[in-house]
Protein backbone atom coordinates (compact mmCIF):
# COMPACT_ATOMS: atom_id res chain seq x y z
CA UNK A 1 0.00 0.00 0.00
CA UNK A 2 1.19 3.16 -0.80
CA UNK A 3 1.03 6.07 2.20
CA UNK A 4 0.95 9.96 2.22
CA UNK A 5 2.40 11.77 5.42
CA UNK A 6 0.30 14.79 6.34
CA UNK A 7 2.34 17.13 8.46
CA UNK A 8 1.31 20.44 10.35
CA UNK A 9 3.37 22.28 12.62
CA UNK A 10 2.79 24.67 15.52
CA UNK A 11 5.54 26.53 16.59
CA UNK A 12 6.23 28.48 19.66
CA UNK A 13 8.43 31.73 19.50
CA UNK A 14 9.16 33.88 22.22
CA UNK A 15 8.89 37.34 21.61
CA UNK A 16 11.59 39.04 21.88
CA UNK A 17 10.49 42.09 24.27
CA UNK A 18 11.82 43.25 27.89
CA UNK A 19 9.40 42.28 30.17
CA UNK A 20 6.45 39.44 30.01
CA UNK A 21 3.30 39.49 28.38
CA UNK A 22 1.25 41.01 30.79
CA UNK A 23 3.51 42.22 33.51
CA UNK A 24 6.50 43.97 34.02
CA UNK A 25 8.37 41.40 34.95
CA UNK A 26 11.92 40.94 33.32
CA UNK A 27 12.02 37.60 30.61
CA UNK A 28 16.08 37.04 30.80
CA UNK A 29 17.71 34.14 30.48
CA UNK A 30 19.22 32.45 32.82
CA UNK A 31 18.21 34.01 36.33
CA UNK A 32 18.11 32.28 39.71
CA UNK A 33 15.06 30.11 39.71
CA UNK A 34 11.47 31.86 41.05
CA UNK A 35 13.51 35.49 40.86
CA UNK A 36 11.60 36.98 37.70
CA UNK A 37 7.90 35.97 38.81
CA UNK A 38 5.61 38.83 39.84
CA UNK A 39 2.47 38.71 41.63
CA UNK A 40 0.95 39.03 38.35
CA UNK A 41 2.71 36.37 37.71
CA UNK A 42 1.70 34.13 40.44
CA UNK A 43 -1.96 34.43 39.82
CA UNK A 44 -2.31 36.26 43.19
CA UNK A 45 -5.87 37.52 44.48
CA UNK A 46 -6.55 41.00 43.05
CA UNK A 47 -3.59 41.51 40.63
CA UNK A 48 -5.09 43.14 37.10
CA UNK A 49 -2.77 41.96 33.44
CA UNK A 50 -2.34 44.76 31.80
CA UNK A 51 -0.75 43.67 27.65
CA UNK A 52 2.25 44.97 26.57
CA UNK A 53 2.10 46.62 23.69
CA UNK A 54 5.44 45.58 22.56
CA UNK A 55 4.26 42.11 22.01
CA UNK A 56 1.39 43.20 19.51
CA UNK A 57 3.51 45.30 17.60
CA UNK A 58 5.84 42.20 16.98
CA UNK A 59 2.76 40.09 16.27
CA UNK A 60 1.36 42.37 13.87
CA UNK A 61 4.84 42.87 12.41
CA UNK A 62 4.82 39.01 11.74
CA UNK A 63 1.45 38.87 10.33
CA UNK A 64 2.57 41.31 7.97
CA UNK A 65 5.66 39.48 6.57
CA UNK A 66 3.63 36.84 5.89
CA UNK A 67 0.38 38.96 4.16
CA UNK A 68 -1.70 37.57 7.40
CA UNK A 69 -5.29 38.56 7.34
CA UNK A 70 -4.94 41.15 10.45
CA UNK A 71 -7.51 41.49 13.10
CA UNK A 72 -8.56 44.82 13.75
CA UNK A 73 -10.49 43.28 16.86
CA UNK A 74 -8.77 40.40 18.60
CA UNK A 75 -9.88 38.68 22.38
CA UNK A 76 -7.83 37.03 24.80
CA UNK A 77 -9.39 33.76 26.74
CA UNK A 78 -8.97 31.89 29.25
CA UNK A 79 -7.58 28.51 28.52
CA UNK A 80 -8.00 26.07 31.84
CA UNK A 81 -6.27 23.18 33.00
CA UNK A 82 -4.51 22.02 36.05
CA UNK A 83 -0.39 21.68 35.85
CA UNK A 84 2.02 22.46 38.69
CA UNK A 85 3.66 25.26 36.55
CA UNK A 86 0.30 26.72 35.66
CA UNK A 87 -0.16 29.03 38.84
CA UNK A 88 -3.36 30.57 37.92
CA UNK A 89 -4.87 27.10 37.05
CA UNK A 90 -5.30 28.93 33.24
CA UNK A 91 -3.37 30.15 30.68
CA UNK A 92 -4.22 33.70 28.66
CA UNK A 93 -4.31 33.00 25.22
CA UNK A 94 -6.12 33.61 21.72
CA UNK A 95 -8.81 31.50 20.87
CA UNK A 96 -11.53 31.94 18.12
CA UNK A 97 -10.20 35.61 17.40
CA UNK A 98 -6.35 35.44 17.10
CA UNK A 99 -4.56 38.60 16.22
CA UNK A 100 -2.98 37.01 12.94
CA UNK A 101 -5.20 35.10 10.45
CA UNK A 102 -4.44 33.40 7.38
CA UNK A 103 -1.44 33.96 5.83
CA UNK A 104 1.29 31.77 3.56
CA UNK A 105 5.37 31.03 3.83
CA UNK A 106 6.80 29.98 0.86
CA UNK A 107 9.66 27.24 1.43
CA UNK A 108 12.31 25.96 -1.00
CA UNK A 109 13.25 22.73 -1.18
CA UNK A 110 16.25 20.61 -2.07
CA UNK A 111 15.34 20.52 -5.33
CA UNK A 112 15.38 24.38 -5.92
CA UNK A 113 11.34 23.73 -6.25
CA UNK A 114 9.34 26.67 -4.28
CA UNK A 115 6.11 25.27 -2.42
CA UNK A 116 3.99 27.38 -0.20
CA UNK A 117 2.58 26.30 3.13
CA UNK A 118 -0.45 28.16 4.40
CA UNK A 119 -0.72 29.30 7.74
CA UNK A 120 -4.12 29.27 9.70
CA UNK A 121 -3.38 31.54 12.22
CA UNK A 122 -0.93 33.30 14.93
CA UNK A 123 -2.03 34.21 18.21
CA UNK A 124 -0.39 35.90 21.49
CA UNK A 125 -0.16 33.55 24.49
CA UNK A 126 1.46 33.42 28.11
CA UNK A 127 3.98 30.62 28.57
CA UNK A 128 3.40 28.62 31.62
CA UNK A 129 6.58 27.64 34.15
CA UNK A 130 8.99 24.94 33.94
CA UNK A 131 9.11 21.64 35.93
CA UNK A 132 12.70 20.55 37.30
CA UNK A 133 13.07 16.44 37.77
CA UNK A 134 16.30 16.96 38.65
CA UNK A 135 18.62 16.83 41.57
CA UNK A 136 14.84 17.33 44.28
CA UNK A 137 15.03 13.22 45.60
CA UNK A 138 12.16 11.98 43.85
CA UNK A 139 9.79 15.58 43.89
CA UNK A 140 9.71 17.58 41.65
CA UNK A 141 10.73 21.75 41.45
CA UNK A 142 8.74 24.21 39.95
CA UNK A 143 10.58 27.71 38.53
CA UNK A 144 7.79 30.50 37.58
CA UNK A 145 10.55 32.88 35.79
CA UNK A 146 8.92 31.90 32.50
CA UNK A 147 5.25 32.45 33.52
CA UNK A 148 3.77 35.13 31.35
CA UNK A 149 6.51 34.85 28.58
CA UNK A 150 4.94 36.10 25.69
CA UNK A 151 4.94 34.10 23.02
CA UNK A 152 3.29 33.97 19.12
CA UNK A 153 2.02 30.61 18.49
CA UNK A 154 2.25 29.96 14.73
CA UNK A 155 0.17 27.30 13.72
CA UNK A 156 1.04 26.20 10.04
CA UNK A 157 -2.22 24.03 7.42
CA UNK A 158 -1.21 20.63 7.31
CA UNK A 159 0.37 21.05 4.21
CA UNK A 160 3.78 19.30 4.18
CA UNK A 161 4.16 15.79 2.91
CA UNK A 162 7.62 14.69 4.62
CA UNK A 163 9.85 15.38 6.95
CA UNK A 164 12.21 17.78 4.87
CA UNK A 165 9.28 19.76 4.16
CA UNK A 166 8.57 20.49 7.67
CA UNK A 167 12.72 21.07 8.20
CA UNK A 168 12.18 23.41 5.69
CA UNK A 169 9.31 24.94 6.78
CA UNK A 170 10.87 25.31 10.30
CA UNK A 171 13.99 26.78 8.99
CA UNK A 172 12.22 29.22 6.96
CA UNK A 173 10.14 30.31 9.98
CA UNK A 174 13.18 30.23 11.92
CA UNK A 175 14.97 33.13 9.81
CA UNK A 176 12.08 35.00 9.69
CA UNK A 177 11.69 35.76 12.69
CA UNK A 178 15.01 36.03 13.58
CA UNK A 179 14.89 39.01 10.58
CA UNK A 180 12.04 40.62 12.24
CA UNK A 181 13.99 40.98 14.79
CA UNK A 182 10.79 39.33 17.40
CA UNK A 183 12.51 36.17 18.67
CA UNK A 184 16.09 35.57 18.70
CA UNK A 185 15.38 31.56 17.72
CA UNK A 186 17.61 30.24 20.61
CA UNK A 187 16.13 26.68 20.37
CA UNK A 188 18.20 25.18 23.15
CA UNK A 189 16.94 28.11 25.39
CA UNK A 190 13.19 26.84 24.84
CA UNK A 191 12.69 30.90 22.69
CA UNK A 192 11.80 28.67 19.50
CA UNK A 193 9.62 25.00 19.89
CA UNK A 194 7.78 23.31 17.78
CA UNK A 195 4.85 20.49 18.01
CA UNK A 196 4.09 18.15 15.12
CA UNK A 197 0.76 17.39 13.79
CA UNK A 198 1.49 14.14 12.18
CA UNK A 199 -0.99 11.75 10.12
CA UNK A 200 -1.20 9.54 7.00
CA UNK A 201 -2.98 7.91 4.89
CA UNK A 202 -3.56 6.12 1.99
CA UNK A 203 -2.80 8.17 -1.26
CA UNK A 204 -5.74 9.51 -3.46
CA UNK A 205 -7.80 9.66 0.14
CA UNK A 206 -9.53 13.15 1.02
CA UNK A 207 -10.31 12.58 4.78
CA UNK A 208 -7.43 12.57 6.81
CA UNK A 209 -5.98 10.09 8.73
CA UNK A 210 -5.84 10.57 12.82
CA UNK A 211 -3.23 12.71 13.98
CA UNK A 212 -0.87 12.34 16.90
CA UNK A 213 0.76 15.38 18.14
CA UNK A 214 4.35 15.23 18.65
CA UNK A 215 5.41 17.95 21.34
CA UNK A 216 8.19 20.08 21.99
CA UNK A 217 11.04 19.21 19.71
CA UNK A 218 13.78 21.69 20.03
CA UNK A 219 16.27 21.10 17.12
CA UNK A 220 16.12 20.35 13.34
CA UNK A 221 17.56 17.72 13.55
CA UNK A 222 15.09 15.69 15.91
CA UNK A 223 12.19 17.21 14.36
CA UNK A 224 13.05 15.31 10.96
CA UNK A 225 14.44 12.29 13.18
CA UNK A 226 10.62 12.14 15.72
CA UNK A 227 8.25 12.49 12.22
CA UNK A 228 10.16 10.04 10.28
CA UNK A 229 10.09 7.72 13.57
CA UNK A 230 6.25 8.66 13.88
CA UNK A 231 5.14 7.76 10.23
CA UNK A 232 7.14 4.71 9.94
CA UNK A 233 5.13 3.55 13.50
CA UNK A 234 1.70 4.85 12.32
CA UNK A 235 1.62 2.75 9.04
CA UNK A 236 3.13 -0.35 10.54
CA UNK A 237 -0.57 -0.15 13.23
CA UNK A 238 -2.08 0.21 10.51
CA UNK A 239 -0.63 -1.89 8.09
CA UNK A 240 -1.09 -5.02 10.93
CA UNK A 241 -4.83 -4.17 11.09
CA UNK A 242 -4.51 -1.68 13.98
CA UNK A 243 -5.93 1.77 14.40
CA UNK A 244 -4.42 4.96 15.56
CA UNK A 245 -5.06 6.89 19.18
CA UNK A 246 -5.49 10.35 18.42
CA UNK A 247 -2.94 11.85 21.42
CA UNK A 248 0.51 13.56 22.45
CA UNK A 249 3.35 11.72 22.18
CA UNK A 250 7.42 12.57 23.85
CA UNK A 251 9.97 12.18 21.36
CA UNK A 252 13.36 10.45 23.12
CA UNK A 253 16.10 11.67 21.34
CA UNK A 254 18.22 9.04 23.04
CA UNK A 255 16.00 6.08 22.22
CA UNK A 256 15.02 7.80 18.94
CA UNK A 257 11.14 6.94 19.55
CA UNK A 258 8.21 8.23 20.61
CA UNK A 259 5.95 7.91 23.55
CA UNK A 260 2.12 7.97 24.75
CA UNK A 261 2.28 10.95 26.56
CA UNK A 262 -1.58 11.50 27.12
CA UNK A 263 -4.09 11.08 25.21
CA UNK A 264 -5.10 14.66 22.91
CA UNK A 265 -7.36 17.02 24.17
CA UNK A 266 -10.29 18.73 21.86
CA UNK A 267 -10.70 22.17 21.92
CA UNK A 268 -13.84 22.04 24.04
CA UNK A 269 -11.53 20.26 27.05
CA UNK A 270 -10.05 23.79 27.78
CA UNK A 271 -13.34 25.23 28.52
CA UNK A 272 -12.30 28.33 26.81
CA UNK A 273 -13.99 31.59 27.30
CA UNK A 274 -13.17 35.41 27.02
CA UNK A 275 -10.40 36.58 29.67
CA UNK A 276 -12.93 39.26 31.72
CA UNK A 277 -9.55 41.26 33.34
CA UNK A 278 -8.41 42.22 29.49
CA UNK A 279 -10.35 43.99 26.47
CA UNK A 280 -10.36 43.80 23.56
CA UNK A 281 -7.18 44.65 21.67
CA UNK A 282 -8.13 47.14 18.79
CA UNK A 283 -6.03 47.69 15.96
CA UNK A 284 -6.41 50.37 13.31
CA UNK A 285 -4.78 50.91 9.91
CA UNK A 286 -2.95 53.71 10.95
CA UNK A 287 -0.96 51.04 13.45
CA UNK A 288 -0.93 48.46 10.82
CA UNK A 289 0.89 50.84 8.28
CA UNK A 290 3.07 52.42 10.71
CA UNK A 291 4.72 48.60 11.42
CA UNK A 292 4.97 48.28 7.68
CA UNK A 293 7.08 50.94 7.88
CA UNK A 294 9.47 49.44 10.25
CA UNK A 295 9.96 45.84 8.21
CA UNK A 296 13.32 45.15 7.17
CA UNK A 297 14.18 43.60 3.38
CA UNK A 298 12.59 39.70 3.76
CA UNK A 299 15.08 36.70 3.00
CA UNK A 300 13.58 35.82 0.08
CA UNK A 301 13.35 39.11 -0.74
CA UNK A 302 17.56 39.55 0.25
CA UNK A 303 17.86 36.33 -1.75
CA UNK A 304 16.20 37.20 -5.10
CA UNK A 305 18.73 40.75 -4.94
CA UNK A 306 22.07 38.61 -4.32
CA UNK A 307 20.94 36.78 -7.06
CA UNK A 308 20.27 39.53 -9.31
CA UNK A 309 22.41 42.37 -8.38
CA UNK A 310 25.21 40.61 -7.09
CA UNK A 311 24.93 37.28 -9.76
CA UNK A 312 25.12 35.36 -7.34
CA UNK A 313 23.90 31.20 -8.10
CA UNK A 314 20.95 30.19 -6.19
CA UNK A 315 22.58 28.22 -3.28
CA UNK A 316 25.21 30.91 -2.36
CA UNK A 317 22.86 33.41 -2.35
CA UNK A 318 20.53 31.33 -0.11
CA UNK A 319 23.02 30.27 2.27
CA UNK A 320 24.53 34.48 2.66
CA UNK A 321 20.39 35.33 3.37
CA UNK A 322 19.93 32.65 5.52
CA UNK A 323 20.76 35.09 8.87
CA UNK A 324 20.41 38.46 8.80
CA UNK A 325 23.90 39.14 10.09
CA UNK A 326 25.60 37.02 7.71
CA UNK A 327 23.63 38.92 4.75
CA UNK A 328 25.40 42.18 6.24
CA UNK A 329 28.58 40.67 6.78
CA UNK A 330 28.84 39.97 3.09
CA UNK A 331 27.65 43.05 2.03
CA UNK A 332 29.82 44.97 4.23
CA UNK A 333 32.99 43.20 2.66
CA UNK A 334 31.56 43.66 -0.89
CA UNK A 335 31.09 47.35 -0.40
CA UNK A 336 34.85 47.40 0.31
CA UNK A 337 34.89 47.07 -3.57
CA UNK A 338 35.76 43.62 -3.74
CA UNK A 339 34.14 40.92 -6.63
CA UNK A 340 30.61 39.85 -5.35
CA UNK A 341 31.50 36.00 -6.41
CA UNK A 342 34.74 36.11 -4.67
CA UNK A 343 33.55 37.63 -1.42
CA UNK A 344 30.92 34.71 -1.06
CA UNK A 345 33.74 31.96 -1.55
CA UNK A 346 35.21 33.53 1.07
CA UNK A 347 32.78 34.27 3.63
CA UNK A 348 30.85 30.79 3.25
CA UNK A 349 34.17 29.12 3.06
CA UNK A 350 37.41 30.47 5.33
CA UNK A 351 34.86 32.61 7.20
CA UNK A 352 32.48 30.21 7.98
CA UNK A 353 34.66 27.50 8.88
CA UNK A 354 36.85 29.27 11.79
CA UNK A 355 33.51 30.51 13.25
CA UNK A 356 32.13 27.40 13.15
CA UNK A 357 35.63 25.82 14.20
CA UNK A 358 35.97 28.03 17.50
CA UNK A 359 31.82 28.04 17.99
CA UNK A 360 31.17 32.15 17.43
CA UNK A 361 28.38 34.03 15.53
CA UNK A 362 29.07 36.58 12.77
CA UNK A 363 29.22 39.28 15.11
CA UNK A 364 31.88 37.78 17.27
CA UNK A 365 33.93 37.30 14.28
CA UNK A 366 37.64 38.60 15.06
CA UNK A 367 38.16 39.60 11.50
CA UNK A 368 35.65 42.89 10.58
CA UNK A 369 34.36 42.93 7.41
CA UNK A 370 36.26 45.74 6.44
CA UNK A 371 39.35 44.20 7.27
CA UNK A 372 38.20 40.61 4.95
CA UNK A 373 37.86 42.86 2.46
CA UNK A 374 41.85 44.31 2.43
CA UNK A 375 42.85 40.87 2.39
CA UNK A 376 40.54 39.84 -0.68
CA UNK A 377 41.76 43.10 -2.67
CA UNK A 378 45.31 41.57 -2.66
CA UNK A 379 44.27 38.84 -3.99
CA UNK A 380 42.63 40.80 -6.71
CA UNK A 381 45.36 43.12 -7.31
CA UNK A 382 47.86 39.92 -7.49
CA UNK A 383 50.12 41.71 -4.57
CA UNK A 384 49.25 37.47 -2.89
CA UNK A 385 47.45 34.57 -4.57
CA UNK A 386 44.74 32.58 -2.74
CA UNK A 387 46.89 30.05 -1.26
CA UNK A 388 48.82 33.11 0.56
CA UNK A 389 45.57 34.40 1.64
CA UNK A 390 44.97 31.91 3.68
CA UNK A 391 48.20 31.78 5.94
CA UNK A 392 47.36 36.02 6.16
CA UNK A 393 43.74 35.20 6.67
CA UNK A 394 45.18 32.73 9.82
CA UNK A 395 47.33 35.77 11.23
CA UNK A 396 44.82 37.52 10.99
CA UNK A 397 42.13 35.59 13.48
CA UNK A 398 44.79 35.75 15.40
CA UNK A 399 44.75 39.22 16.23
CA UNK A 400 48.40 39.46 14.34
CA UNK A 401 47.47 43.01 12.52
CA UNK A 402 45.89 44.03 9.06
CA UNK A 403 46.18 41.92 5.79
CA UNK A 404 48.90 44.65 4.73
CA UNK A 405 50.98 44.61 7.94
CA UNK A 406 51.00 40.61 7.77
CA UNK A 407 52.04 40.59 4.11
CA UNK A 408 54.61 42.96 4.55
CA UNK A 409 55.77 42.02 8.11
CA UNK A 410 56.06 37.75 6.92
CA UNK A 411 57.46 39.09 2.78
CA UNK A 412 54.59 37.38 1.44
CA UNK A 413 54.19 39.69 -1.74
CA UNK A 414 53.91 37.86 -4.78
CA UNK A 415 56.95 37.02 -7.30
CA UNK A 416 55.86 38.85 -10.80
CA UNK A 417 58.72 40.28 -11.87
CA UNK A 418 58.91 38.32 -15.83
CA UNK A 419 62.05 38.01 -15.59
CA UNK A 420 62.92 36.21 -12.32
CA UNK A 421 59.99 33.98 -12.70
CA UNK A 422 61.65 33.22 -16.04
CA UNK A 423 64.92 32.42 -14.43
CA UNK A 424 63.70 30.28 -12.43
CA UNK A 425 61.93 28.05 -14.46
CA UNK A 426 64.96 27.51 -16.87
CA UNK A 427 67.02 26.35 -14.02
CA UNK A 428 64.10 23.85 -13.18
CA UNK A 429 63.91 22.93 -16.80
CA UNK A 430 67.77 22.28 -17.10
CA UNK A 431 67.94 20.63 -13.83
CA UNK A 432 65.48 17.68 -14.56
CA UNK A 433 65.86 16.68 -18.17
CA UNK A 434 64.16 13.17 -17.67
CA UNK A 435 61.34 14.65 -16.73
CA UNK A 436 61.17 17.45 -20.09
CA UNK A 437 62.37 14.11 -21.90
CA UNK A 438 59.35 12.82 -20.64
CA UNK A 439 56.61 15.47 -21.23
CA UNK A 440 58.03 15.88 -24.51
CA UNK A 441 57.14 12.29 -25.18
CA UNK A 442 53.44 13.12 -24.08
CA UNK A 443 53.06 12.53 -20.44
CA UNK A 444 51.49 15.77 -20.10
CA UNK A 445 50.44 14.94 -16.05
CA UNK A 446 54.40 16.20 -15.63
CA UNK A 447 53.29 19.86 -15.84
CA UNK A 448 52.29 19.88 -12.32
CA UNK A 449 56.09 18.67 -11.44
CA UNK A 450 57.39 21.58 -12.99
CA UNK A 451 54.46 23.43 -11.45
CA UNK A 452 55.44 22.04 -7.77
CA UNK A 453 59.02 22.85 -8.35
CA UNK A 454 59.00 26.37 -9.54
CA UNK A 455 56.25 27.02 -6.51
CA UNK A 456 58.94 25.57 -4.13
CA UNK A 457 61.89 27.49 -5.62
CA UNK A 458 59.17 30.64 -4.98
CA UNK A 459 58.54 30.19 -1.32
CA UNK A 460 55.11 29.84 -3.24
CA UNK A 461 55.39 33.34 -4.11
CA UNK A 462 54.96 32.68 -7.86
CA UNK A 463 51.99 34.48 -9.52
CA UNK A 464 49.84 31.17 -10.86
CA UNK A 465 48.52 32.33 -14.16
CA UNK A 466 51.91 34.04 -14.91
CA UNK A 467 53.73 30.96 -13.87
CA UNK A 468 51.55 28.73 -15.97
CA UNK A 469 51.92 30.90 -19.61
CA UNK A 470 55.60 31.09 -18.78
CA UNK A 471 55.81 27.58 -18.39
CA UNK A 472 54.29 26.16 -21.00
CA UNK A 473 56.08 28.51 -23.63
CA UNK A 474 59.31 27.20 -21.87
CA UNK A 475 58.40 23.84 -21.90
CA UNK A 476 56.64 24.02 -25.83
CA UNK A 477 60.37 25.71 -27.06
CA UNK A 478 62.71 23.43 -24.73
Amino acid sequence: MKWEVVIGLEVHAQLATQSKIFSGAATAYGALPNTQACAIDLGMPGVLPVLNEEALHMALKFGLAVNAHLSHESVFARKNYFYPDLPKGYQISQYEIPVVGRGHLDITLDDGTVKRIGITRAHLEEDAGKSLHEDFQGMTGIDLNRAGTPLLEIVSEPDMRSSNEAVAYLKTLHTLVRYLGICDGNMQEGSFRCDANVSVRLKGAEKLGTRCELKNINSFRFVERAINYEVERQIDVLENGGTIAQETRLYDADANTTRTMRSKEEANDYRYFPDPDLLPVCVNEELIARIKTTLPELPQEKRDRFMQHYGLNAYDANVLSSARELAQYFEAVVDVGVDPKLSANWVMGELLAALNKENLAIDESPIPPAALGQLLQRITDNTISGKIAKTVFAHMWLNEGSADEIIEKQGLKQVTDTGAIEKIIDEIIANNPQQLADYKGGKEKLFAFFVGQAMKATQGKANPQQLNDLLKEKLQKA
